[in-house]
C-alpha cells in the first residue's frame, strides 16, 4: 500500500512563496512519475505538473507554466512543488498523486494513489 502525505500548505500574500513536500512511502517511488493537483471551491481537480520517474521531463499547466517548480529527491521518497509568485486564483487544495509506473500523465486517470491534500490560500 502506498501512502502519499502532502505538507507546506498555508495562507500567503499575493506574490509569495510556498513550497510543497509530498512524502512517499513504499521502496519503489523512484520507479514511478509523480503529479500535482488542485481543486478549488465549486471546481473540477485540475493538473498543476508532473515529473517522470528520474525527474527528466517535467510538465506544467499553463497557468502555472513559469511560476511552478517541480522536483523529487528518489533518495528522501519526496516530491516537491516550489511556487513562486501566487495568485489568488491558485487558491485550491492540492493534491500529490503518483502515476504509473515510468509514466507520467495530465489526467487524473493516470494517476493510481492520491494524497489527502494541503491547502493553499493566497489572499489579494
Amino acid at each position: 500500500q502506498v501512502q502519499l502525505v502532502e505538507s507546506g500548505g498555508g495562507l500567503v500574500q499575493a506574490g509569495g512563496s510556498l513550497r510543497l513536500s509530498c512524502a512517499a512511502s513504499g521502496r519503489t517511488f523512484s520507479t514511478y512519475g509523480m503529479g500535482w493537483f488542485r481543486q478549488a471551491p465549486g471546481k473540477e481537480r485540475e493538473f498543476v505538473s508532473t515529473i517522470s520517474w528520474n525527474g527528466g521531463t517535467e510538465l506544467y499547466a499553463d497557468s502555472v507554466q513559469g511560476r511552478f517548480t517541480i522536483s523529487r529527491d528518489n533518495v528522501k521518497n519526496t516530491v516537491y512543488l516550489q511556487m513562486n509568485s501566487l495568485k489568488p486564483e491558485d487558491t485550491a487544495v492540492y493534491y500529490c498523486a503518483r502515476a504509473g509506473f515510468l509514466r507520467i500523465g495530465v489526467s487524473s486517470d493516470d494517476y493510481d494513489y492520491w494524497g489527502q491534500g494541503t491547502q493553499v490560500t493566497v489572499s489579494s
